[in-house]
C-alpha cells in the first residue's frame, strides 16, 4: 500500500482540472507568471507590497520558463513521486493516467521556447523515454462550459 496525502482519484481530478499543488507544481522558486497565475497579480494596487518591483520587471521582460500541460504517450502511468526530466530542459512536476481522458496527463516546467501548445517533448520516465506534447490547461472543460450545480 502506498501512503499519499490524497486519494488517487483526487490527484487525477486535480490534474484534469488544472489545479496546482504547492510544493510540487510550484514552489518559492517560482513566480506567478511562470505558473499561469498572472491574473492574480495587480501591480497597480494602491497599497505597497513586497516584490512589486521584481514582479514588474518580470512582467516587462517575460519569463525564462513556464509551467505547461502535457500529454505523455505510452502505457498508463502511476502518479509520479519524483520529477521526471524533460530532454529539452525542465521537468515534469505532476503526471498520472486519466481514465476519463484515456491518456497520461500532467504538468511540466519547461524553457519558455518549448511552452507553445503542440510542441513535442521527450520525457525521461522511470521506464524509459516517452514522447509528450504540450497542451492547454485545464484538461477538462477549459472554457468552463459545463453547467454548475
Amino acid at each position: 500500500m502506498k501512503v499519499r496525502p490524497l486519494h488517487d482519484r483526487l490527484i487525477i481530478r486535480r490534474i484534469e482540472d488544472g489545479i496546482l499543488n504547492y510544493g510540487i507544481d510550484m514552489t518559492l522558486d517560482n513566480n506567478p507568471y511562470e505558473v499561469g497565475l498572472e491574473r492574480l497579480v495587480n501591480l497597480d494596487k494602491k497599497a505597497d507590497f513586497i516584490g512589486r518591483e521584481a514582479l514588474r520587471r518580470i512582467a516587462q521582460d517575460g519569463v525564462k520558463r513556464k509551467l505547461v500541460g502535457v500529454e505523455i504517450g505510452g502505457t498508463p502511468m502511476d502518479m509520479n513521486m519524483t520529477r521526471y526530466p524533460v530532454k529539452s530542459g525542465g521537468f515534469v512536476t505532476s503526471c498520472v493516467h486519466s481514465p476519463r481522458l484515456a491518456k497520461n496527463i500532467g504538468y511540466a516546467m519547461v524553457p519558455v521556447e518549448y511552452s507553445t501548445a503542440g510542441t513535442r517533448l521527450e520525457v525521461q520516465a522511470p521506464d524509459g523515454a516517452r514522447s509528450a506534447v504540450v497542451v492547454p490547461m485545464p484538461f477538462i472543460d477549459p472554457k468552463k462550459a459545463i453547467a454548475k450545480s
